[in-house]
């Protein structure tokens, strides 16, 4: 059975990144309304991106290595499992989800040991301010009409008044900012994932 690799998932994960930056960078043509509106689908572009390589790094863990899985669980699994069982072992019948960077630090303890390295890297300050504007301003702009999510996203960008994900995203290279602090998260994934 061929195991998964760490490395495509990054290097995909990348490339969807700078895909949708080169998609609001081209909506620079377009009303201020209009970029507005492509950066606030960008921004939820961005977080399935990482919503997709948290899971695959998942995939590929429990792919290359059951035994931290198995004594996780305390069950014992076959040594080679293919991604599409990992994925179930993983997500049940329903899909990868979580809530904030505290539910998402949730999701991976269930499936991999307290000390694993996936855990330490999303634990880590370094990209607390990253995952959290991401994570707030995703939430905003699928919600816009949520006092709470208006409420969380002014906290994670630290300040008083938020039109929208988009109007803040759009400006002085703040989508940009966040996407360099996913992709230098996805670079130690990458490192730390082959030690």
């Amino acid at each position: 059975m061929k195991k998964k690799k760490i490395e495509p998932v990054v290097s995909d994960f990348r490339g969807e990144v700078d895909k949708i930056l080169d998609f609001a960078e081209e909506a620079k043509a377009m009303t201020e309304k209009h970029q507005s509106w492509c950066h606030d689908l960008a921004i939820i572009r961005i977080y399935t991106a990482f919503e997709d390589l948290m899971l695959d790094c998942l995939v590929v863990e429990l792919n290359n290595n059951s035994e931290d899985f198995s004594k996780h669980k305390g069950v014992k699994f076959p040594k080679h499992m293919n991604a599409q069982v990992c994925k179930f072992l993983i997500c049940g019948d329903g899909y990868f989800s979580f809530s904030g960077r505290g539910g998402l630090i949730r999701e991976i303890r269930k499936n991999l040991p307290r000390d694993h390295w996936l855990i330490e890297i999303v634990k880590d300050e370094t990209y607390t301010d990253t995952l959290d504007k991401l994570i707030a301003l995703r939430n905003f702009a699928a919600h816009s009409q949520s006092p709470v999510a208006k409420k969380r996203a002014r906290e994670a960008i630290k300040q008083k008044r938020l039109h929208s994900s988009g109007v803040w995203l759009k400006s002085q290279g703040r989508l940009d900012d966040i996407c360099k602090g996913l992709k230098v998260m996805a670079e130690r994934i990458e490192s730390d994932a082959l030690l």
